[in-house]
This record gives C-alpha cells, structure tokens and sequence, in this order.
C-alpha cells in the first residue's frame, strides 16, 4: 500500500503533491463508504484516537470525531476549558498524562501558531493539527481542494480566489499551499488592513476589487471575518465591508460566468455572502462539510497505517 512521506499531519507545507492525491484517493474510499446504509469500518479498532481542544469548535471537532468513529476507533474527548490546563498544568504533561492512558493519536487545536509542531517533537504519538492559531489548518485546506476537484475535475489550472480576512486565517494559508502544489493559480482579496504584508513572496497576487476578483476566477472561498481575533479596528463597520467584500446574489448574476462559491463557515449571513448565495446551486458549502468527514476519514487512516 502507497503511504504519506510523514508521520503527522502538522500543515500543508510539511507535506506533498503525492501525499495530497493519496489522501484524495483514500477519501473518495470513504466517501462511498460514508453514503453506504452502514456508514462504519472495522479499520481502526485498535487505535485510540484524542481529541484536544484549546479552542472552541463545532464543526471540526464534530467532524473529526464523525470520521473517527465511521472508522470504529476508540474516541476520547478532551476541553481544555475543564482540564488541569486552567490550573496552569503545561501543554506537554497535559498531553503525556492523556498518552500514559495509551492513546495513538493527538488531534489538537491550538490558540499558539505551531503547537502541533512543537507537540510532535516532545510526545510520542501521531499528532494531526486541527488549526493553531492564525497559523495553519490542513484538513481543511484538504476538503477544499478535494470539494474544488469534485465539482471541477481538476484543480490543476483553476483560478481561485480567497476573499476576506487573510491577515488572521490559517484556512487562507493552508488554502494557498495546497491549491499551488496542486497546480492552482491564487489570487487574495480582501481590505488592504486585512492583507499580510508579504502575502506576494508566497507567489499569491493581491486584487484589491472584489467584482475584478470574481471575473476572474473559477472559484471564490468567502473567509469569515475572525471578530475573536481582531484586537483593533480593521475596517470601518462590518456594513461597510459586506458592501464592498460581500457577495449577494445581484452581483453573482451580473458576472460574465458561473462560478463555484465556498465557505469554510461559521457564515456571518449578510456579511461575507447572503443567505440566497449560501444556498444557491453555484454555492458547495455543504459539500464541502460533506466532504470534511470523507478527508478526515483519509488522514486518520493513512497515519494510523504507519503507527508500529
């Protein structure tokens, strides 16, 4: 069986073009077997899986352990809201104290850029990074560039283009890495406060105006504005940016060509897109949560394969 070049899965940059069609591979595996009447294999019985958020979570932490439990390994949930981490306990013994348990695996959310990193070089266990900080999110980046080859065929060629908050979102980082190894073109777009500085030096071009952005691409992934991480005012009002970053169904109409909509959600309805967009045929947000368990589901079997 081909295997991943790594043993964690800490960020896309970590890992490569190979590495992301195997996971693909793997994932359309599950995701008939997700759409089966028994939606479970018998893969990981002997693993055990735990699950540790510093961060809060629905929609990750409910689909790592959907993908989880579809593949009937053992599931230990973990906040650290209610854990010994309040009473000032590190992220090591924290996690060292759980591995004594004999768990495999570590999916873990952190608030600190490169905790996963630092976590894989300090316990022994698999460890899958599920968003540190405004640093990266991998297995999100995977099921967009997985919904993106579904609805498209390819995403080798397309044009896609990030809209919104850049400057705090580990989806756009991961987003970028990803959809260029698979041999994407990227452009960002967003308030110029809300665009890194040396965004270009990763090979991403900058466009400024959203209708020239949408004319443009293939695809359109629409970024939440992150209000839990701007600690200064990065714009005016949020109905100002909605005007000139969010997209209604008026202007999706008027352009020259169809294009696929996304969203990594929560959706602020009215912000970043309008319900009417979020739930026309041109958008893929739902799929994309589809999708979520199916790569999951990929991650966690293919690193597992290579616990001994």
């Amino acid at each position: 069986m081909k295997e991943l070049s790594v043993n964690h899965l800490l960020g896309i940059k970590y890992i490569n073009e190979n590495d992301i069609n195997l996971i693909f591979e793997t994932a359309d595996h599950f995701k008939e077997v997700i759409n089966r009447p028994i939606k479970k294999v018998p893969s990981l019985r002997d693993i055990t899986i735990a699950n540790i958020f510093f961060e809060n979570s629905t929609r990750t932490k409910l689909s790592f352990e959907l993908a989880q439990k579809r593949l009937s390994a053992d599931v230990i949930n973990f906040a650290a809201s209610q854990s010994s981490v309040t009473k000032g306990e590190t992220l090591i013994d924290t996690v060292n104290n759980i591995l004594s348990m004999k768990v495999d695996m570590v999916v873990m959310r952190h608030s600190s850029p490169g905790a996963a990193v630092f976590l894989s070089k300090n316990v022994k266990a698999s460890i899958v990074n599920a968003g540190d900080g405004a640093h990266e999110h991998p297995t999100q980046a995977l099921l967009d560039a997985y919904t993106i080859r579904e609805r498209l065929g390819n995403v080798a060629g397309k044009k896609i283009v990030i809209v919104g908050d850049i400057l705090h979102s580990r989806v756009a980082l991961s987003n970028i890495y990803s959809l260029q190894k698979l041999g994407a073109e990227v452009k960002v777009c967003g308030p110029k406060t809300l665009i890194p500085k040396y965004i270009e030096e990763l090979g991403v071009k900058v466009e400024p105006n959203l209708r020239k952005a949408l004319e443009w691409c293939d695809v359109a992934n629409m970024l939440r504005v992150q209000n839990e991480r701007l600690d200064i005012s990065y714009f005016p009002s949020t109905r100002e940016y909605a005007m000139q970053y969010g997209v209604d169904k008026n202007l999706l109409d008027s352009l020259n060509k169809e294009i696929v909509i996304m969203h990594p959600g929560p959706i602020n309805r009215g912000v970043e897109i309008t319900s009417d967009v979020a739930d026309s045929k041109q958008s893929v947000i739902l799929n994309q949560v589809e999708n979520g368990v199916a790569i999951r589901m990929a991650v966690i079997y293919l690193l597992a394969s290579k616990i001994q």
